[in-house]
């Protein structure tokens, strides 16, 4: 199961966090994040195994524990404004490949706005997103 645990993990950072990605290669430590991440969830593991959980039960509550840090996602966030409000821009960054690398550069670029402004998963900020929206445009300009 840690197996299948490491893989579900890497998958979920791959397409909502490849942020961490890039600092975690730079540190060369992306399998022991992982394996650290996989071993702590090794308590709920085995409650659930004792209370006989069926095993994809147990994989789904795993990965929303190792993952409850990573959430909200800024990437899909700022993906989704760059779609919505600049879909020319998007297409021509998708176009040239280059669109997770400039994402990943504009969650640096509204780093700030995130903490001053709030980001959390459950409400939608419209201060925040015209603020984003406007570092957004600054940065694409």
């Amino acid at each position: 199961m840690q197996q299948i645990l490491l893989e579900k993990l890497w998958d979920y950072i791959v397409s909502h966090n490849p942020e961490l990605i890039l600092g975690l290669q730079d540190e060369f430590s992306v399998t022991a994040y992982l394996t650290e991440k996989v071993r702590g969830v090794n308590p709920l593991i085995e409650a659930m195994l004792a209370e006989q959980k069926p095993q994809y039960i147990i994989e789904e509550a795993c990965l929303q524990e190792m993952t409850a840090e990573l959430r909200p996602s800024k990437f899909l966030y700022i993906r989704e404004i760059v779609e919505e409000e600049f879909p020319v821009q998007f297409g021509a960054l998708q176009e040239s490949g280059t669109l997770t690398y400039e994402i990943i550069n504009l969650i640096g670029e509204c780093r700030p706005l995130f903490d001053e402004l709030g980001f959390r998963e459950n409400g939608e900020n419209g201060s925040l997103r015209y603020a984003v929206m406007a570092q957004v445009d600054e940065y694409l300009k």
